[in-house]
């Protein structure tokens, strides 16, 4: 249960910033040699091109516009990483077990990573680059004390996970019906009036 804890938990993390979690999991296991976090993740190189990608993505991601092309980008990776994750915590377990921990980090970071592309979306319609910058950092703090909470106390930090992702999608959703009632309302405005009409004779 904890594995499955902590799978989420990361799995959710992956999907806002998936480096951030490898550094995170990886710079825990150096410093203590736990038990729960797998040592691959804590070797040097792990660690240097985890290290290298994130402070790229701690760029592209306060950069208005740019941070949405990213999320493009990372459609592909952050569910990966997730799943990549969730199997090496199962260890040497059964293979139904890293089937399921592979299934649940990876589906967890794509709802998420869903949710904050969508959010990008939505703060890009703003011109001024304070938001991207707020909501960047926002998500990296967010991250790191999820991930590092979940090391100590898994379950806790899953119920964590969970609310903040269900929280996201309904802001999403919410977002996405104020979004579509905005369209509706350009494309129902009148045009301009075509010549002659509505003018005195």
């Amino acid at each position: 249960m904890e594995s499955l804890a902590l799978a989420f938990s990361s799995g959710w993390a992956s999907g806002v910033n998936a480096y951030l979690v490898v550094l995170v999991l990886g710079v825990a296991d150096r410093l203590g040699a736990l038990a729960q976090v797998p040592d691959v993740l804590g070797r040097w190189d792990v660690l240097a091109v985890a290290a290298l990608l994130y402070a790229m993505e701690f760029v592209a991601d306060k950069v208005p516009y740019v941070d949405s092309a990213w999320d493009a980008v990372s459609t592909a990776i952050r569910p990966t990483v997730g799943a990549v994750v969730g199997v090496l915590l199962a260890g040497d377990a059964r293979t139904l077990d890293q089937a399921v921990l592979g299934t649940v980090g990876g589906g967890t970071a794509l709802l998420s990573h869903l949710t904050k592309a969508g959010g990008r979306l939505a703060i890009n319609t703003s011109p001024e680059p304070v938001s991207n910058v707020l909501a960047s950092v926002t998500e990296d703090v967010a991250v790191l004390a999820v991930v590092w909470f979940a090391i100590e106390h898994p379950r806790a930090a899953a119920a964590v996970a969970a609310v903040l992702l269900a929280g996201g999608l309904v802001l999403l959703y919410l977002v996405a019906r104020l979004v579509r009632r905005g369209w509706r309302r350009w494309f129902a405005r009148p045009g301009p009036p075509a010549d002659g009409v509505g003018t005195a004779p």
